[in-house]
């Protein structure tokens, strides 16, 4: 278990064209009710926010996750990060992990899923990325929507019409993922460009908390409280009253205010 960074009350984020957005976050990560290690990291440093869910066994999965949100948290402290900025820091972690000699005969792996801040034509954006099932939401205006898809064979059942979505919840395969970060391949995420909007709420979880709490659940506990760290609070008690049968790890993020730039040049501030 690798964790950077926290939580932030409230950022202000400078983009070169002088737009300010302000940013507040909360993260946290649980081991669970059933098992013995924490395989899951997180960063949440700006501009990047993500959570990677290890797998491959005890020292194999936290050495996978870890070095997955190291290098992500390398661009901690710049304004943006470019989708194939977080393409170069996943590929560089498998490296990482196949110079780990001894930490696992079969390699390790992770999932990771998380947004990065970018601009796209000259507008604030979120880069949303994900391997594997992992997950970011989003919730704006009372809605929930789910943003990443997950790598997985029930979600191929599903995409096939062959089962629900309601069926795939507690299919005995809803476990097997067929896209990770590790095991000596190329990793390949998917990328998703969401606007920056003033009042949008952001969830990256690991499937930890997909496991215990349906949509209508996170949705509920991401409307109940203002504050994001009393929401990831919430999520995490929640989870782990429903059974917390695995790793559970929360990044909520708001988007506090968005204020139109003059075209000059800024940074960032802040963690």
């Amino acid at each position: 278990m690798t964790q950077i960074g926290h939580g932030n009350p409230g950022t202000a984020v400078t983009l070169p064209d002088g737009t300010e957005v302000t940013l507040a976050w909360a993260a946290l990560t649980d081991t669970g009710l059933r098992r013995e290690v924490n395989e899951d990291s997180f960063v949440a440093r700006p501009p990047v926010f993500a959570v990677a869910d290890g797998m491959g066994g005890h020292a194999a999965g936290d050495f996978a996750s870890a070095a997955v949100v190291t290098r992500l948290a390398e661009h901690g402290g710049r304004t943006t990060v470019l989708p194939a900025e977080i393409g170069r820091s996943l590929a560089a972690a498998v490296s990482d992990m196949e110079r780990s000699i001894g930490v696992t005969d079969e390699g390790s792996g992770t999932t990771v899923t998380g947004v990065g801040l970018t601009t796209v034509d000259g507008a604030p954006a979120w880069t949303v990325f994900n391997i594997g099932d992992s997950r970011v939401y989003l919730l704006l205006d009372g809605e929930l929507e789910q943003l990443t898809v997950d790598h997985s064979i029930v979600q191929e059942l599903v995409d096939a019409g062959h089962i629900t979505q309601e069926e795939a919840e507690t299919h005995p395969h809803s476990n097997v993922i067929t896209r990770a970060v590790g095991f000596h391949e190329t990793p390949v995420p998917d990328y998703r460009s969401v606007p920056v909007v003033e009042g949008m709420r952001l969830l990256a979880c690991s499937d930890g908390l997909t496991k215990e709490l349906t949509p209508y659940g996170i949705r509920h506990f991401l409307l109940g409280s203002p504050k994001p760290e009393a929401a990831a609070r919430q999520l995490m008690d929640a989870a782990l009253g429903n059974g917390g049968r695995d790793n559970i790890t929360v990044v909520v993020l708001d988007v506090v205010r968005v204020r139109p730039g003059d075209g000059a040049a800024g940074g960032a501030d802040g963690e």
